[in-house]
């Protein structure tokens, strides 16, 4: 999905564990280099260690526009250029929309969206000037469907593929190229560090089904993060990439039932849908 198939610059944000460290390692294993980061820059020592002069670290916050920049420098300064963008800084929660405060919805929203947003919007003037580069979203099953207690993680994921659809479309003249990542449930730390609403038992038979299914899952995910992550490195060499990327046969499954729903629906009431055009 870039010019080169190798010795690719990567940054990467939210690396110190789970996909973004998985990534990393799967970059660095197909002879690439990595600029990674995180928030804390001390929690990627060990990616410093095996990557050598391979692996640059630096401190991101998504939420800080400073700091954004300064990652993006830092980038260029020890590298020379941005080849592949790995939007994978975020986090989940839990909890049915009532009971979900506003406080911790603009929250979420500030870290998942409109951060990644913002380094997005930092690094494409970067590869513009290249003409070249790969932009990856780390969305979620969560971006094409809902499950209840998760409207508000889940809202972000749908803000990001729209977004990103759109995105892809005004860069693709340019060469540049935009893979939306959608994973089902993985075996990283998403699942064990999600914040947690205040319940509310009237939710019992909806989200409070969620949140026992989460609670029992905490470490028996089937999706292996190492393996997902060699997946998007082999589809960024892919002559024709699609936009998005499924991972996880859990995910394959449920986006298949929910968009043959969606098209019985719509199937169902077509000729009402059409009648409301001016006669």
């Amino acid at each position: 999905m870039s010019n080169e198939t190798q010795g690719r610059v990567w940054l990467i944000t939210g690396c110190s564990a789970g996909f973004g460290r998985e990534i990393a390692l799967a970059a660095l294993a197909a002879g690439d280099q990595v600029m990674a980061t995180a928030r804390r820059p001390e929690t990627l020592a060990y990616l410093a260690r095996i990557g050598g002069d391979r692996v640059s670290t630096a401190a991101l916050d998504v939420t800080d526009p400073a700091s954004i920049d300064a990652a993006v420098k830092a980038t260029l300064a020890v590298f020379g250029r941005v080849d592949v963008l790995v939007n994978n800084a975020g986090y989940s929660m839990l909890g049915a929309v009532e009971e979900t405060s506003m406080e911790q919805l603009r929250g979420i929203m500030e870290v998942n969206f409109f951060g990644t947003a913002a380094v997005t919007k930092a690094v494409v003037p970067v590869l513009r000037e290249q003409g070249s580069g790969t932009i990856v979203q780390m969305s979620s099953l969560g971006g094409r469907l809902t499950f209840p207690g998760m409207g508000a993680y889940d809202a972000t994921k749908h803000a990001i593929e729209a977004l990103s659809e759109a995105l892809s479309t005004e860069l693709a003249p340019l060469g540049i190229r935009v893979l939306l990542v959608e994973p089902g449930m993985f075996r990283t730390k998403m699942s064990g560090s999600l914040v947690i609403a205040a319940e509310n038992p009237a939710y019992e038979a909806s989200s409070g089904g969620v949140r026992q299914m989460v609670a029992g899952v905490v470490g028996s995910e089937p999706g292996d993060p190492a393996k997902g992550a060699a997946a998007i490195v082999e589809v960024l060499a892919a002559e024709n990439p699609p936009l998005r990327l499924v991972l996880g046969s859990d995910a394959v499954d449920m986006l298949r039932t929910h968009h043959e729903s969606l098209l019985a629906d719509m199937t169902t009431w077509e000729t009402l849908s059409r009648s409301t055009e001016v006669s």
